[in-house]
């Protein structure tokens, strides 16, 4: 009896072992089919966390938000910089191109700098708000058949920053409207600036940059800096303004204007360049001006380094419009033209943009044709700033080229220069002188007059000096862009003298 009680009792602990095993190997399943699940939510996740890498630095790191510093600098040839083939030394410039992205198919908007200004802030043709020349007294503007100040109704790149967040100034020349006899432009903050310090040509004009007298004007007035001074005391407001606002993503035009003439370098900068004659030639006086823009470029990268500023700020550096004087066209890089003519040596210019860590160095991009009215889509997706509804925009969103990747545009670009002969300057050699319109469309460019003459197309990718007219060998070509620009030509808003002749 003991020992048959004694099987049964064993029989049965066999079978409470037996399953206390399959429990126990139930629940090994189980906990590894949940960590299996885990893992592949964890590689899931990882997955999508390297998407969302991948995507903030394509299309620019929006949770960022960096610091924009546009440095524009006025009358600037695709051939002064020694990174473009310049003879002068530009070794600040220099590293900015190799720390970034040097483009060399970059348009101005015009090639004169009020208009060329315009299509920046505006990302819009500029003749579509009256802007064809260079803006001056009243009698001369109805001249050029043009507006006395940018219509503050006009969409504007530092508005749109503002509203999105960002504190927003303007630091040296506008010359978009005030000065002369022109008393009743709209200020700074009209068009979204939180600061504003403008020249003797603007709404309203620093003490330090002169009120009274014009750049040129060898006069200089209680508070005023010396002329050879101005980009060093432009760059200091633009360093003290972003360390003043921390915390707070900022957007500054440094608009610089000491490479315009007349040269005026002191003595010092002369030695400083190089130069050693009593009597400078001009050729001497703007090597000495261009050499000290480049040692206070220099300066200001030197200045957000040390304040922890430089690897969060997008530097974008290009020309206002191309060079005048040329020095035989050595300045604009033995391009056709120069300022004040549409062909390459008048709106093609030097663009270098730099973001430490985020944009690819010493990258060349010799594809992409980008122009300044990109800018305000294009810096817009950076800064992850929507556009302002209902606007239509010449320019294109071209993040993708500032991110290393080369871009083909999708829209032609169009220029005019010149509504009639009395009222606009033009080069003096005849050769240089371009038809008063223009449109770029893959390789081609193709100039006529406004009244359908002096047809003229040229291959810019393999005759940048455009010395072979091919109008002859491609007529359908040059038919149908002939037919472009004349239409877009007609699109463009008349002209009314009238128009804010209420509000003087």
């Amino acid at each position: 009896m003991p020992e048959s009680v004694n099987i049964r009792a064993n029989g049965h602990s066999s079978g409470k072992t037996r399953a206390t095993q399959a429990a126990r190997q139930k629940g090994l399943n189980a906990a590894r089919i949940a960590e299996k699940i885990a893992r592949v939510k964890v590689i899931r996740l990882l997955a999508i966390l390297l998407a969302l890498t991948i995507t903030s630095r394509t299309h620019g790191a929006a949770n960022e938000r960096p610091h924009i510093i546009i440095i524009l600098a006025d009358d600037f040839g695709y051939g002064d910089l020694s990174c473009y083939g310049g003879k002068i030394p530009t070794p600040n410039l220099d590293r900015l191109a190799k720390e970034g992205i040097r483009f060399t198919q970059f348009y101005t908007a015009s090639p004169i700098c009020s208009p060329s200004r315009c299509g920046l802030l505006t990302g819009q043709f500029p003749a579509r708000w009256r802007i064809t020349s260079y803006l001056q007294t009243r009698a001369g503007n109805r001249a050029c058949q043009q507006d006395d100040f940018l219509d503050p109704t006009a969409p504007t790149l530092p508005r749109t920053l503002k509203a999105a967040g960002y504190a927003t100034a303007h630091i040296g020349k506008w010359h978009l409207g005030g000065g002369r006899d022109v008393t009743n432009a709209p200020k700074f903050a009209a068009y979204g600036y939180d600061l504003g310090l403008g020249t003797w040509e603007s709404p309203e004009r620093a003490t330090a940059l002169g009120v009274q007298f014009a750049p040129w004007d060898e006069r200089t007035e209680p508070g005023q800096v010396p002329r050879h001074e101005r980009t060093r005391w432009m760059i200091d407001q633009t360093v003290e303004f972003i360390q003043s606002r921390q915390g707070t993503p900022c957007f500054v035009n440094l608009w610089l204007d000491d490479t315009h003439t007349p040269f005026r370098p002191s003595a010092d900068q002369l030695r400083a360049a190089g130069v050693a004659s009593e009597k400078p030639l001009p050729k001497d006086r703007f090597r000495a001006v261009l050499h000290e823009m480049d040692a206070q470029i220099g300066r200001l990268t030197h200045r957000l380094r040390e304040l922890g500023l430089e690897r969060n700020t997008l530097l974008l550096f290009l020309g206002d419009n191309c060079a005048l004087p040329t020095f035989n066209q050595s300045r604009v890089g033995e391009l056709r033209g120069s300022k004040l003519s549409l062909f390459e040596g008048g709106i093609r210019v030097p663009f270098i943009v730099r973001w430490p860590d985020k944009l690819p160095k010493g990258k060349v991009d010799q594809q992409t044709v980008i122009s300044a009215v990109d800018f305000f889509p294009t810096l817009c997706r950076v800064a992850n700033a929507p556009l302002p509804a209902g606007v239509t925009f010449d320019g294109e969103d071209m993040s993708a080229a500032l991110f290393g990747k080369p871009t083909t545009r999708r829209e032609r670009l169009f220029w005019e220069y010149g509504r009639n002969t009395n009222s606009f300057a033009f080069p003096q050699d005849a050769y240089h002188r371009s038809p008063n319109l223009a449109v770029r469309e893959g390789p081609w460019k193709f100039f006529v007059n406004a009244d359908g003459t002096s047809a003229q197309l040229y291959d810019v990718v393999s005759d940048a000096r455009e010395t072979k007219d091919l109008t002859k060998d491609k007529p359908v070509l040059a038919s149908r862009l002939h037919e472009a620009v004349l239409s877009w030509r007609k699109s463009l808003p008349q002209y009314s003298r009238f128009r804010f002749e209420g509000s003087r």
